[in-house]
């Protein structure tokens, strides 16, 4: 039993570590009730066709890190890679159309078969955020916003950068697809083999490739924005006034991208450099063909995630929380009384510290530790006059309290 690990890839999360985890999920999800968006809940496993479909079959994703099963009713199953097919696929199944427009926020682990590094596992946790039914830029902008605001609420926006770019409308994709094609075939000995493999059905992932050969060659392909539109050169220009009215500012990336055909228009990520290689915190985008590409009506999209593991990183630990109050009985009376006043405390919402064994010196050792503010001192003669003793552990300041208005006492502190 003892040379038990967990799998590579996956970690305990111990309660500290637990606990920032927390903070940083729950934190997101009091900011986006600020904006409309509410809590739901997908399955951790899908049929594989809804990650298929959707994230495409020449993605990395796809091709080398899903998680694939068949279960015992020989269906193919796939531990989700991430958050947004699920969700497009519940707004089908549940008609969530009747709804629009539909906000809603996740939390939950992830799973990906990729090389464990820095605030990157296998078994992962994202918070995100997808609004179904907004074509307006409007949306873009309260979504950017909204991540915005938890970065800020989580202290990181010092270290924080907006790249942004835009893909344009599917004319203006198209258009630039066909340059690109033509610009890589001429340099086609020079393509890593996964690019390639992308070059006809997926060109614009070349455009994210991380092999140093195809960089060089994408640092001199032609640019998106000399194939926009008109209305994808409009659409771009209501995204960044709308920062500005906002006070959100960024960096124009005209080398970021989403990969495919139903991704347009507005494609963000918030960066850092505190994080070395890994410096992508939230990263999203509009997505107004998703839907449809899964079988589902015509419907607006956008949306972003964040790897929590990576925010925890920066975020560093969670606040203090509520420091409790350590109960020191003296005898086996006051040790039965103390388990009483211990419920009683705690259905008054006060944290209480009530070790299990051990002579005063031990406990008031245990109560130090466990950043006690106050402990109560219960002992026979205490009893006798219903009474405890209230010692403040930061002044040392003691007082006299009787046992029915304990609970009043300590709350009012």
């Amino acid at each position: 039993m003892a040379s038990l690990q967990p799998v590579r890839g996956t970690h305990d999360l111990l309660p500290e570590q637990n606990r920032l985890q927390d903070y940083i999920a729950n934190t997101a999800r009091e900011i986006g009730e600020l904006y409309g968006y509410y809590r739901m809940t997908t399955p951790i496993f899908e049929f594989t066709e809804v990650f298929a479909r959707t994230l495409g079959d020449t993605s990395d994703v796809v091709t080398k890190e899903m998680y694939t099963f068949e279960d015992r009713g020989g269906e193919q199953i796939t531990l989700r890679p991430e958050g947004t097919a699920g969700i497009a696929r519940a707004y089908i199944s549940n008609g969530m159309q009747q709804m629009s427009p539909v906000k809603v926020s996740y939390y939950g682990p992830m799973f990906r078969y990729e090389r464990p590094q820095k605030g990157r596992q296998r078994q992962f946790h994202q918070i995100g955020a997808e609004l179904l039914g907004v074509e307006q830029v409007a949306g873009d902008i309260e979504m950017i916003g909204y991540g915005a605001h938890i970065l800020k609420r989580l202290g990181l926006w010092d270290d924080i950068t907006l790249e942004l770019n835009t893909l344009g409308d599917p004319e203006s994709r198209a258009a630039y697809r066909d340059v690109l094609v033509e610009y890589f075939k001429g340099h086609f000995d020079k393509l890593s083999e996964d690019s390639r493999a992308r070059l006809e059905k997926n060109p614009l992932r070349i455009l994210d490739s991380k092999d140093e050969g195809d960089r060089e060659l994408v640092a001199n392909a032609p640019l998106f924005s000399e194939y926009l539109n008109e209305h994808s050169k409009e659409f771009f220009k209501g995204l960044t006034g709308g920062l500005g009215d906002i006070g959100i500012g960024y960096e124009l990336n005209p080398r970021l991208v989403r990969g495919l055909d139903y991704y347009c228009h507005t494609c963000f990520e918030f960066t850092t450099n505190t994080l070395g290689a890994q410096g992508t915190v939230m990263a999203g985008g509009r997505y107004d063909g998703l839907i449809s590409t899964m079988g589902g009506p015509q419907t607006a999209g956008v949306g972003w995630a964040a790897g929590v593991e990576r925010l925890a990183l920066m975020v560093g630990e969670a606040p203090a929380g509520a420091r409790p109050v350590a109960l020191i009985p003296m005898g086996d009376a006051a040790e039965a009384k103390c388990r009483t006043l211990a419920q009683t405390l705690r259905e008054a919402g006060i944290a209480v510290e009530l070790g299990y064994s051990g002579n005063m010196k031990k406990r008031m050792k245990r109560a130090d530790k466990a950043n006690a503010s106050r402990a109560v001192i219960l002992g026979d003669d205490e009893l006798a006059k219903g009474v405890a003793q209230l010692r403040d552990l930061d002044s040392g300041e003691q007082q006299e309290v009787a046992l029915d208005q304990l609970a009043d006492v300590i709350g009012k502190k």
